[in-house]
């Protein structure tokens, strides 16, 4: 089973675990931080369903409608799952917290509240080491927060997130139920379930932010387009390389188009032989890389000036 889906199923067996248990106590309770985490947790549990249904019909074969796959669905269902943890996760949290704000009831029998948080804290933390452990073995030497800001697994990084947010949210709660019993004041549970909200929605923003990069098609880090530009001019048959255009397709998955200047010499056969040499030269280095398509020129000088105003990244930004 691969890494991503591993990932997602413990995070779905931890969610609906968790959403269950938070339902019984905020339902005993009346704590407005315990419905609002029951709600994360309930949100949580929908969007693991979704990334599955994401990565299940992102591994759909070619077809002459799509002739370059479906891997863009990841990208797609991942962007519902941020929108879906923005609206529901994080408004419906703030419109309860506004609610008890308005109308403070102090919790009944609030120690199941926190036995529940405990025990969600443990299957969240469960689900947060699993993701996390992804993470670092994917990250290589490349800095933690720079590789999930560049990473395109939106799987693995939504999970992550989730996770994270849900160990940040069974915080506020236990210190909203907990103040609203020291200090008397049940206006801090509803200031708690507000606070859970408010993080909800910044990391779906952040899901968002991340996800539209990709669907709208991101392409692959510059110091790569510059090694992928610099393999193709070490051919002797090469007079100079344009600056790669790339779109990633799916995590794995890297479309290339490269448009290279030949030697206005070259034969049919050395062209073939060279143009062989440099696909090869980029799948070995660079597997994800799954479609290259190069264009070859023999135009002579008036071409070459047109790939030098084309070889620098600039040029396409």
């Amino acid at each position: 089973m691969a890494a991503s889906n591993i990932v997602i199923y413990a995070a779905l067996a931890g969610n609906f675990g968790v959403a269950v248990t938070k339902f019984i106590a905020a339902t005993v309770t009346g704590s407005s931080a315990m419905m609002a985490e029951s709600i994360h947790s309930a949100v949580d549990t929908l969007n693991e369903v979704l990334l599955l249904v994401g990565l299940h019909r992102s591994k759909r074969p070619i077809d002459s409608t799509h002739p370059f796959g479906y891997g863009k669905e990841q990208y797609f269902w991942s962007l519902i799952v941020a929108v879906l943890v923005f609206g529901l996760g994080g408004g419906i949290s703030v419109v309860q917290g506004i609610e008890h704000i308005l109308e403070p009831r102090p919790s009944e029998d609030p120690k199941w509240a926190f036995i529940v948080l405990g025990i969600s804290a443990i299957l969240e933390g469960a689900s947060f080491i699993v993701a996390l452990r992804a993470i670092l073995r994917k990250k290589g030497d490349r800095p933690f927060w720079q590789y999930l800001h560049r990473s395109k697994d939106p799987s693995t990084f939504t999970v992550f997130a989730e996770d994270a947010a849900a160990l940040g949210g069974l915080a506020f709660a236990a210190l909203g139920i907990g103040g609203s019993l020291y200090f008397d004041m049940p206006v801090l549970d509803g200031m708690a379930s507000v606070a859970i909200g408010i993080l909800l929605a910044l990391v779906a923003t952040v899901l968002v932010y991340e996800s539209r990069g990709l669907l709208v098609g991101e392409g692959v880090e510059e110091t790569t387009a510059q090694a992928i530009k610099d393999m193709a001019e070490t051919d002797p048959n090469v007079e100079i390389a344009a600056w790669p255009l790339t779109m990633y397709l799916g995590p794995e998955n890297v479309l290339l188009v490269l448009s290279v200047q030949f030697m206005p010499a070259i034969s049919g056969e050395d062209l073939a032989n060279s143009i062989d040499a440099i696909e090869s030269r980029i799948r070995l280095r660079y597997p994800m890389i799954k479609r290259i398509f190069i264009e070859a020129n023999r135009l002579g000088a008036a071409a070459r000036a047109q790939m030098e105003a084309a070889s620098s990244p600039a040029s396409h930004g």
